[in-house]
Formats: structure tokens, sequence, C-alpha cells
């Protein structure tokens, strides 16, 4: 992670009438990518398939604890019709087993009837931490210098000053896709759309759904995602179709279905493992859950009927994002994060509360900032949510949200700096 006083800046505005630690901070943090455009640029789907790592792979799939209830979808070795995450099924797969049993939901309604386990306590305490690679006495000297300016900023109130110059910021606003007649009813709010740049493309055919490509570069890295709102029960398919065509082993949840009495996002995933929920192209079987503290892990197998091939994928939803505002601990949502990105094996990871642009946007912007202090790179929060916005409109939707992003970097950084 660069220094703040020996960084340099390719680029960068002039910060006149900051001091001049503000100016150490903005040059630090400015971005050295010639991605950065003012205006998205179409995105193709195959440009997000990722490499498989496949010792990770080996561990996911021992993940999938498989249910009495339906016979070993393992057995056939067939070979795989994409990659190492699909693999071909029997049809005796597909057939399940009578059982007078009372169905096992995988909600928080029934925490005693969960799978095995998945994630272990242990585990869940160390992604509490965030890491550098390195970590020696001058990235530790980086970590308090970045802690105490951000501090800074926050008590002098000019994180309200950056959230509205992202507001009046001119972008390209163009969604006649999602204002076709035929694709009204598919969006879940009339006012937030796709670009017609960036949204995903269904199938042959290029069919609309409500959701976005988007690629954040941060020093020499590029992380992609797909940001969509919470499914409709017309969409449901649509959304299982995207999941499939850009081999997304990774879905993020974060919302209940209903808060405060409103329907936020439709039950788009098998309740019961004894019984797949029937879409018209595939089926999506329920392997394995695990309810924790701060969020629900549950593990899918989605058979596409027409080849029998299958795909794997992780789904967790974070249930202590409250009604209104936002969390009043960071230390859930660190640990939901951080899961997340060790889950992530292959395409983008698909992200989506109920519009898919507030809470959507911080998960992005907050997992984007882990990387980096990961592997020990610099960052800008508002340059962040900047491309994130030229990409969907109103990601990161409020001055809280936005603060909220600060709050859980100030929280990661303290850590760091405090325990060694």
């Amino acid at each position: 992670m660069s220094s703040p006083e020996n960084a340099t800046a390719a680029s960068g505005e002039d910060q006149r009438g900051k001091d001049s630690d503000m100016k150490n901070l903005n040059l630090m943090m400015t971005l050295h990518s010639s991605s950065q455009e003012t205006t998205p640029r179409p995105v193709n789907h195959k440009v997000f398939q990722n490499e498989v790592n496949s010792r990770k792979l080996k561990v996911f799939l021992r993940d999938f604890q498989h249910s009495d209830d339906f016979e070993d979808q393992f057995k056939d070795e067939a070979e795989s019709e994409n990659d190492g995450t699909l693999r071909k099924t029997s049809s005796f797969f597909l057939k399940q087993k009578s059982s007078s049993e009372d169905e096992e939901l995988a909600g928080p309604s029934h925490p005693a009837l969960q799978g095995m386990e998945i994630v272990s306590e242990k585990e869940l305490a160390q992604l509490a931490l965030v890491r550098p690679l390195i970590f020696n006495t001058q990235e530790e000297s980086t970590i308090r210098d970045y802690f105490k300016i951000l501090t800074k900023k926050v008590s002098e109130d000019e994180i309200t000053q950056e959230f509205k110059a992202l507001e009046v910021k001119n972008l390209p606003a163009v969604f006649h896709s999602g204002n076709e007649l035929h694709n009204r009813d598919k969006n879940r709010y009339r006012d937030i759309l796709p670009y017609d740049s960036t949204r995903v493309p269904l199938g042959e055919n290029k069919d609309y759904i409500n959701a976005s490509y988007i690629k954040i570069a941060n020093s020499r890295e590029e992380y992609y995602y797909i940001a969509t709102q919470g499914p409709l029960p017309t969409t449901t398919n649509d959304f299982w179709q995207m999941v499939w065509e850009n081999n997304s082993n990774v879905i993020a949840m974060i919302t209940k279905e209903k808060e405060g009495g409103v329907t936020k996002c439709h039950h788009y995933w098998p309740i019961s493992m004894k019984k797949p929920l029937e879409l018209n192209s595939c089926h999506i079987f329920l392997e394995n859950y695990q309810i924790l503290r701060y969020f629900i892990i549950r593990m899918f197998q989605v058979v596409k009927k027409s080849t029998g091939a299958s795909h794997f994928v992780k789904h967790l939803q974070f249930t202590n994002w409250p009604d209104h505002g936002t969390p009043a601990s960071a230390e859930g949502f660190i640990k939901y994060v951080h899961y997340v990105r060790k889950s992530h094996l292959t395409g983008p990871v698909v992200v989506h509360c109920s519009a898919g642009v507030g809470r959507t946007g911080v998960f992005l912007c907050v997992d984007v900032v882990f990387c980096a202090i990961e592997k020990n790179f610099s960052f800008d929060i508002m340059n962040i949510v900047s491309q994130m916005r030229e990409q969907r409109h109103g990601m990161v939707q409020t001055k809280e949200q936005y603060m909220f992003c600060y709050k859980i970097v100030l929280e990661v950084l303290q850590k760091l700096w405090t325990v060694k």
C-alpha cells in the first residue's frame, strides 16, 4: 500500500483549499489505470468468465453435503459441459424419494433444522480481520496514516461534500430497453433501470433483465460484478438464466424477502431440501444450508432440463440490515463481504438487494476496498462509487450508505492498527 507521503499520482483534480494531509491522501488514492472512463463502454459477458482455482473448487464442492432424500448426483462422472464447475447428472437424480417427514425450511424461522456445518466458528472469527499480504512496520505506518486521515474527513463532514459532488456529476442516461412497453413489468421500480450500454443480455435474442455489468478498476486489478434487482415472481426464470449463462458461482443477497411489511424480493429459491424449485429450463436443488448470526449460507445445484448439466451456486443472504438506515455494527457486514469474496470461483459475483443500487453499491465498494487492503494497494472510495454510477444509476443511493462505506473501512483499518 502506497505511503501518503511518498506516493505520486498519474492523474487527479486540484485539491486547492485542502490541507497538506488531504492533498497527500488524494494523490495516494488516485487510480493508476487507463480503464477509468467518463462513459461506460459496452461489456460482453464473456469478459466476466474467470479461471477456476482447482484447489478452491475442491473445498467449494465439499460444502455440498447431500440430502438423503435424493440419489447421489455425483456418481455420474461424465464430462463437463463448460468447465470444472459443470457436470452431467443422471436422469434418476431428478426423481425425488417419497418421505412423510416435515420439510426442512432453509430460513431464520427454523434455526434448529439447518443442514450440516459449512463454515466453523473459528473460520467466522478469522473473517473479521482483513489483513494485508505484506504487513511490516512500513505498512503498519501507512495503515495508521490512512486511519487518521479518513477519520479527519469524517469529522470535518467532508464525506457529505463528496456525496453531493457525486450527485451532481453528469452521467449518460440511456434506458431505452428498460422503458420498452413489453419490459416495464420486469422492473421492480420504475425509476431504477439499467443503462443500455451495460445491461446484461439474456440468450441469443439479448432479452431484457433489470441487471447491469459492473467493472471496477483499482490499482493494477479489475473486479467484475452483476448488480441486479431482487427477482420478481415473473422474472425468477430470467434471474436463474442469467446466473447460468454468466457461470456465476456466488449470489450475494442483501435484503430480507419482506421488510416493514413490504415485499422487497421474491423467494426465488427452494425452501426444502426434499423438493426442488421447478423453472422453465432448470431445476434448483437445495443441497445444504447453514444459518449464522448475520447471514445464511445456502448451497444450490442448478440442473438444466435439456442436457442434465449442472452448475453449483453458493447463495449468501445477509439478514442483519435494518428496515431503515444502515447496520448499527459493521462487524457482521465485514465478515459477510469477506466470506463472499473467499467463496468466489467463477463468473461475476451476482449481487442484489431490492432495487440493486443502494446496499448493492455498498457491498461492491467495500469488497473492492478489502481486496485493495489485502494486496497492499491504494484505494479511493469516491472514485470507486463514481465508477459504479457510470455503469448503473444510483449506486450507493443515500448519504447514510456512503457514510457506512467509510465506517466499515475505518473499522477494518483500526483493527489492523491495533492488532498486529
